[in-house]
């Protein structure tokens, strides 16, 4: 390898590891300046943890009675914000009296007067965890997250959330000088569908080595690319959703073996394609009249026996 191919290794921008310098500390101010802005409550971090977690384990994390907050994220991703219902009644109390209790607060569900009055806390909480990261590799995946709606019933939300693995952080809180402590739990999809920082800029322009482009083309267009083959879709209401049982039937009105989408990761359809077989598996074999968004094949090279098929086990 030669130096200068060394030098641009260098320079480049570690990926989003486990909160590295940026998320955990990043939160621990952001919270905290945001409950001193919005409410006046002073808080401190006593310890802040933060793991990977799947979505089985998530669903054990919320304290009973506390405060859930759905967020809403990068290209549809959903996050989860837990409040103590001691950080939740102090952040309240601070707006009603003026004061914190050093008396506990009485057990009770939160309401959606609850989260009406926190949620300006919350969103100015994410709003700074944004600036803060600005310039970090975790603002991949923990930037750009707002507070999106209430959750009265834990119970729907192992079906609102992907089942995917979370880096969750957990904070333990000292308010009003330690008169009440209390919990935060800030859950958060670990694959970033975020924005990516911006690279820093070379102090100094190098000439690219010869054959750099051609072999970092050869090495792009040999990535791996999944594609989700979708036969149709339906859309339920919630309380549909919840009484699903084994065996049911879900009809799919458009479904059609003929019209299937081939579409990327986010969603966005490439091409249509239709079901069929191919040396024994099944395979897809792409619609003409569709094409997917890339550059076409230049015109009159045949195509040999099997173009336009994509097969599967």
């Amino acid at each position: 390898m030669n130096d200068i191919i060394r030098r641009k290794m260098a320079r480049a921008v570690p990926a989003g590891g486990e909160g590295g310098p940026g998320a955990d500390h990043g939160w621990r101010l952001a919270f905290a300046r945001a409950a001193r802005d919005c409410t006046g409550l002073l808080v401190e971090v006593a310890a802040m943890r933060l793991h990977r977690r799947s979505l089985a384990e998530l669903l054990e994390l919320p304290p009973d009675r506390g405060l859930l907050a759905l967020l809403d994220g990068p290209q549809g991703g959903l996050g989860l914000l837990a409040m103590s219902p001691e950080v939740m009644s102090a952040l309240i109390e601070r707006q009603t009296t003026g004061r914190v209790s050093a008396s506990p607060p009485l057990p009770r569900r939160p309401t959606r007067t609850d989260a009406a009055m926190v949620a300006g806390t919350i969103d100015r909480a994410l709003e700074e965890l944004d600036a803060l990261l600005a310039e970090e590799a975790d603002l991949v995946w923990a930037g750009g997250f707002r507070y999106a709606s209430f959750l009265e019933d834990p119970r729907p939300l192992g079906l609102l959330l992907e089942d995917q693995p979370y880096r969750v952080l957990t904070a333990e809180l000292a308010l009003e000088g330690g008169v009440r402590q209390g919990g935060l739990i800030l859950a958060l999809p670990a694959e970033g569908r975020g924005l990516s920082p911006p690279l820093p800029r070379p102090l100094e322009q190098e000439p690219a080595a010869p054959g750099f482009p051609a072999a970092l083309a050869e090495a792009v267009m040999g990535a791996g690319c999944v594609l989700q083959a979708v036969i149709g879709r339906v859309v339920l209401p919630l309380h549909q959703v919840l009484a699903l049982q084994p065996d049911q039937l879900l009809p799919l009105p458009e479904a059609s073996l003929d019209r299937i989408a081939l579409e990327s990761l986010d969603g966005r359809r490439l091409v249509r394609a239709r079901l069929g077989q191919n040396k024994g598996m099944r395979a897809l074999r792409l619609a003409p009249e569709a094409t997917p968004a890339v550059a076409p094949a230049e015109a009159g090279v045949p195509m040999a026996p099997g173009d336009g098929l994509l097969a599967a086990g």
